[in-house]
């Protein structure tokens, strides 16, 4: 069974790899028109038909294209690891149809699966002679696995999977808008960001938060941009004020972390986190969701598709709850960890120095 699940999270990840910057940079191409019209006091390009605005609505709509296929690269990209380049077809079209149908991400996800397993099986049991080998990845494997798909996301899962996806879309909503649900929202997905840094449960919220901007709910990205950008600049920090608890090693890596967490990427933390995961994973979490919070809390709101990072206030209505977010996040790693762990030792070195105070030496001498 483990080794199943593995197999399932390495397919999962391979997915939201390729994701990743449909969705950056979809999100970007929203975001840079609809920043350049509020500079100028418009919020909305639909009213005019030429001219300089109506480009910036062209453009914004291109971005928009990008965003909407999400759960098209996610479901190929998760058959195209399971079976390869003849499961593509099927991955995609079942993506399309998640799309379309408002089966969302869950949709997606099982014709990824379902067209990557098809074409797998196809490719172990159906053998051919030689003369219509080329046939196979060609015509037999994408019929077989598409029709696979055509059936299971078109006639049987259709309507349980839509309503499904509906109704967890109307839940995260509501919960985004409300109070004491958003920070509670904020609360859950700020410390699954801080959790296992770039695995399944981390990639797992940054994926609840970014595929939700196909159906124009931003807020659960925002709360998650705070953490990842939190959590590194927190070890960032933490190396400037208190360096001598790290070796010169993490010090250097501490360097690099003012930039990763500019731009938003949280496995910056990784080297410091596994010196002594059992005591700085909970403070992560913590760091996570407590900047996350902190930014609701204030009164931060996505009306626009975020932008991850430090930089990110921008797409922010009240961006200022963001940067406070994001020293709260911070500020909690970069003192907590430091007094809780010395950097100076390896992971290993701590667990000999544990083992040797716990052996018991008993020697016989003549």
């Amino acid at each position: 069974m483990k080794k199943i699940l593995a197999e399932w999270k390495g397919y999962l990840m391979s997915g939201i790899s390729y994701m990743l910057p449909v969705v950056i940079g979809g999100s970007l191409v929203v975001a840079v028109p609809k920043l350049i019209g509020l500079c100028f006091g418009i919020t909305s390009f639909d009213a005019y038909k030429t001219g300089f605005w109506f480009y910036m609505g062209q453009i914004e709509a291109v971005g928009w294209i990008g965003v909407g296929l999400v759960n098209l690269v996610l479901a190929g990209y998760i058959a195209y690891a399971i079976g390869d380049k003849p499961a593509l077809a099927a991955g995609f079209m079942g993506g399309s149809l998640a799309s379309s149908s408002n089966m969302g991400f869950l949709g997606a996800l099982v014709a990824g699966f379902a067209a990557g397993y098809t074409a797998r099986w196809c490719h172990n049991k159906l053998h051919v002679g030689e003369k219509f080998e080329s046939i196979m990845p060609l015509v037999v494997v994408p019929l077989l696995s598409t029709m696979v798909v055509a059936i299971l996301m078109g006639v049987i899962l259709k309507q349980p999977l839509t309503w499904i996806n509906v109704s967890l879309v109307a839940w995260i909503k509501q919960m985004s808008t409300s109070g004491v649900s958003a920070i509670t929202l904020a609360v859950i997905m700020g410390a699954m960001i801080g959790s296992d840094l770039g695995g399944p449960v981390n990639k797992a919220a940054w994926m609840a938060g970014n595929v939700l901007l196909a159906e124009k709910i931003y807020t659960p990205a925002m709360i998650v941009n705070v953490a990842i950008a939190g959590i590194p600049l927190g070890y960032a920090f933490a190396t400037t004020f208190f360096k001598h608890r790290f070796s010169d090693e993490l010090l250097d890596a501490g360097r690099s972390d003012w930039f990763m967490g500019f731009i938003g990427i949280t496995e910056g933390a990784i080297p410091f986190t596994l010196v002594n995961p059992l005591k700085l994973i909970p403070i992560n979490m913590i760091a996570g969701a407590a900047g996350s919070a902190t930014t609701i809390l204030l009164g931060a709101q996505a009306k626009i598709p975020p932008v991850g990072g430090v930089y990110g206030f921008v797409t922010i209505t009240n961006g200022w709850a963001y940067l406070i977010g994001l020293i709260v996040c911070a500020a909690i790693i970069g003192v907590l960890a430091p007094l809780a762990v010395d950097f100076n030792q390896t992971q290993s070195e701590e667990q000999v120095t544990d083992d040797n105070e716990d052996d018991i030496n008993i020697n016989f001498e003549a």
